[in-house]
């Protein structure tokens, strides 16, 4: 069975514990904190960047990233120095995806994460529980979508974008890059580059 590192020990890399059975060893997280380094958590042992070294043959999950940083996701997972064919692919055995879709690496699909014919998901994109992608539709990479969130077809994700859980957002409409969504949003016309809208419908903030 192929071997595992997840980076860095987070909310993501907890709930990516239950995506990984069947597919990966598990040797431990990595993660830049000293005060977690060389202690255990749910039994795995947590690293130092080091162990990327030490275990070369490890596959690897990035998974940084939350509402407050989502937007250095793309210069944190970078700064782990590692080739983009060392990134792991972890899908949920509860998650559909379609053959005509296309999914890139260093990407978590949760449980029951639904993803329908001719959708495009960049590399570094994580998608919480319950999240359903639409036909058509193309999600740029760094972008985290939240649990239970529908994104109706024909509709583009930006790179570096934040969905916030319980969110909708209308087919035929673009978020731009570096853009939050807030928790239960109804998004129901584009939303610019860097910007941040929430609200029934979404307004920016």
């Amino acid at each position: 069975m192929k071997k595992l590192l997840i980076f860095p020990l987070n909310g993501n890399a907890i709930e990516a514990l239950s995506c990984i059975s069947g597919q990966y060893e598990l040797i431990g997280f990595v993660d830049d904190s000293e005060e977690k380094q060389n202690k255990k958590f749910f039994g795995y042992r947590v690293f130092g960047r080091d162990a990327l070294k030490k275990y070369h043959e490890a596959e690897v999950l990035a998974l940084p990233g939350n509402p407050l940083n989502y937007r250095q996701r793309k210069e944190i997972i970078g700064s782990l120095g590692i080739n983009k064919e060392r990134f792991a692919k972890v899908f949920h055995s509860s998650s559909v995806v379609s053959p005509l879709s296309e999914i890139g690496f260093n990407s978590l699909l949760m449980a029951g994460v639904v993803i329908t014919g001719n959708s495009v998901i960049g590399n570094h994109v994580c998608i919480l529980p319950g999240s359903v992608i639409h036909h058509d539709t193309r999600i740029g990479d760094y972008a985290l979508i939240g649990s239970n969130v529908t994104i109706s077809g024909c509709t583009v994700i930006g790179e570096n974008c934040y969905i916030g859980s319980g969110s909708n957002v209308i087919n035929n409409i673009s978020i731009g890059d570096n853009t939050l969504i807030g928790l239960g949003s109804n998004v129901i016309s584009s939303i610019k580059e860097n910007s941040k809208a929430a609200g029934n419908p979404a307004k920016y903030l």
